[in-house]
């Protein structure tokens, strides 16, 4: 009986533990023009875990997604945000495709263009999962707003 109960409460731990895993994201614009700017959304996951590309195909774990709020202010391209970072491919057996994912940090760029000399902001959405070589998070939503000063 004591084996069972400590073979539990260390299962409950190892899930506790794994559970508080998530990506930490920044997100900042630098000017580029006098009314272009380049947002930069940044997504670091914790050691030994990676973030997927926003192209890993249908039928694979959740792509990095990210939807803008309309700005009657700001023009967004329809084009999704360039990726800067170490991307990694592979044919994932559990899956059956071929996936993509970043070790360590990688940077989502994308150039927008507000509409005259005035301060805004641009806001939205990303949504995200991690995993590491043993399982993966559920994806998660992360609201952001970066100001265009």
């Amino acid at each position: 009986m004591k084996k069972i109960v400590t073979g539990i409460l260390l299962t409950l731990l190892l899930n506790v533990a794994t559970a508080q895993q998530k990506i930490s994201w920044s997100f900042t614009a630098k000017k580029l023009a006098d009314n272009r700017y380049e947002l930069h959304m940044t997504a670091t996951p914790p050691s030994g875990w990676h973030v997927y590309s926003q192209t890993t195909p249908e039928g694979g774990p959740i792509p990095t997604e990210f939807k803008f709020t309309n700005n009657g202010l700001v023009t967004v391209a329809a084009a999704k945000p360039k990726e800067v970072g170490k991307l990694v491919s592979y044919f994932d057996k559990n899956f059956k495709v071929d996936v993509k994912y970043f070790e360590g940090k990688v940077d989502f760029v994308k150039t927008v263009t507000v509409k005259g000399k005035i301060k805004t902001n641009v806001s939205g959405t990303v949504e995200s999962m991690i995993c590491n070589d043993r399982t993966c998070m559920p994806p998660t939503t992360e609201n952001f707003n970066i100001a265009l000063n």
